[in-house]
């Protein structure tokens, strides 16, 4: 149902992942039905088929279970809206584990045996660079919703993208200046140990060199661990600032350890909401957050200034002022990465209507219509904010919130610009063949 805004508003939906994907297959067939014009104007009424790749189980499933919600709503306002080049979407799920060796799997599966379009949603980046060969060899579009470096390095394959989410070196170069002129001139990193920690590992020092801070520690934690306090007699006592990412089911526990371990009297804190996502702020043990910063994707909370499209969002997606699933407070989301999922879907439908994409023997059309997509404007589509896209390096750059940890919320104090997260193209992925 449309709202006042011409937006979308599935808020009061109850419908459950089955009963949408039946919905999805009753509406497919209903296109054969005298009368029913939606998708009549396309030439095939078969539905495009997005094999997604979801962290169902696995240290990714809190991040899954609201990419799933995300997805499901973006793909039931798509199709509200007559679907791609008049095709119903349908989602087609298989669960990777958040495990590489598996993903690599489930691509191979979606290629041959689901035969879908396209791939869709991987997060973790271990399971991204474990199953990026695999869509490369069965030339299929691969669209993840991640945000390591490991695409825009441009050391994956022609047929991974990330178009809908930005990547850590952009963040971090984005948001370095603001660290070194408001926390802190000497800052120890704590970050997990793959290629997602390693990332913010690489990147994070030559930023803040360059806006005179420096790091002087990196802990690197196994994303697996349950206790961390063993960890934190490692960090400098000169410290100023303590830069923490963690990731999995026990980031309470991390956050919970590391206020144990300082008391009232800790560095300044500055936080990737990593280390806090799905998890509520105000959990006890947490106290000792407040007046900490946090780097945020989309912001958690809704804020005073937010836009019709941003308003609409959330209610599509089922979430509250809070950032928790309306009706359950305790079902706390994923907000800063979630919306990379909504986004990305929408970029799926505007290249798959400018390569006018009939199915799979378009696939190359696909991908080289993507490459030549260049902006994407702030709105409905892309409710976070304005994006410009690099088809060279199959990467997009947005801007980034800072949000303070005030009164049992988080509230943003600080927006990066577009230009703030730019950086020179390490590579041409379209100089490789399709």
């Amino acid at each position: 149902m449309a709202d006042k805004n011409g937006f979308f508003d599935l808020s009061k939906s109850t419908l459950s992942r089955r009963t949408a994907l039946k919905g999805l297959a009753a509406g497919a067939g209903l296109t054969l039905a005298p009368g029913f014009v939606r998708y009549s104007q396309a030439q095939s009424s078969a539905p495009v088929k997005i094999g997604f790749q979801l962290h169902r189980t696995g240290i990714g499933a809190a991040y899954g279970r609201w990419y799933e919600k995300t997805s499901a709503a973006a793909v039931k306002a798509i199709n509200d809206a007559g679907g791609i080049n008049g095709r119903p979407v349908e989602l087609v799920i298989e669960d990777d584990g958040t495990d590489p060796g598996r993903g690599a799997e489930v691509v191979g599966k979606f290629a041959t045996q689901h035969k879908t379009d396209i791939v869709f949603g991987t997060l973790f980046s271990h399971v991204v660079i474990g199953s990026a060969p695999a869509a490369g060899e069965n030339k299929i579009p691969y669209f993840v919703v991640s945000e390591g470096h490991h695409v825009a390095s441009t050391k994956l394959n022609r047929y991974v993208f990330q178009p809908g989410i930005t990547d850590v070196k952009s963040q971090i170069q984005s948001m370095a200046p603001w660290i070194a002129a408001n926390a802190g001139k000497k800052v120890t990193q704590i970050f997990p140990d793959f290629a997602f920690g390693y990332d913010h590992r690489d990147y994070l020092p030559p930023a803040l060199k360059a806006q005179g801070a420096e790091v002087i520690a990196q802990i690197a934690i196994p994303p697996t661990e349950s206790s961390f306090t063993k960890y934190f007699p490692q960090i400098p006592a000169e410290t100023e600032v303590i830069y923490h990412v963690m990731v999995g089911p026990a980031v309470l526990t991390f956050v919970k350890e590391l206020g144990e371990f300082y008391g009232s009297n800790r560095p300044q804190l500055f936080g990737f909401m990593d280390s806090l996502e799905a998890t509520d702020i105000n959990s006890p043990g947490l106290e000792f957050l407040d007046g900490s910063h946090f780097w945020e994707g989309s912001p958690r909370y809704a804020q005073a200034n937010d836009s019709a499209a941003q308003k609409a969002y959330r209610a599509a997606v089922g979430i509250d002022d809070n950032g928790a699933a309306v009706g359950d407070p305790k079902d706390v989301s994923t907000a800063s990465h979630m919306f990379g999922c909504w986004e990305t879907l929408y970029v799926v439908k505007k290249a798959m209507e400018d390569a006018g994409y009939k199915g799979p023997e378009d696939r190359a059309k696909l991908v080289e219509a993507t490459e030549a997509l260049t902006e994407f404007a702030e709105g409905p589509e892309h409710p976070q904010g304005p994006k410009t896209f690099n088809g060279k390096i199959h990467q997009c750059f947005g801007i980034q919130n800072i949000s303070k940890v005030e009164g049992g919320r988080l509230n943003v104090v600080h927006k990066t610009k577009i230009e703030d997260g730019l950086y020179e193209a390490e590579g041409d992925y379209t100089t490789q063949a399709l």
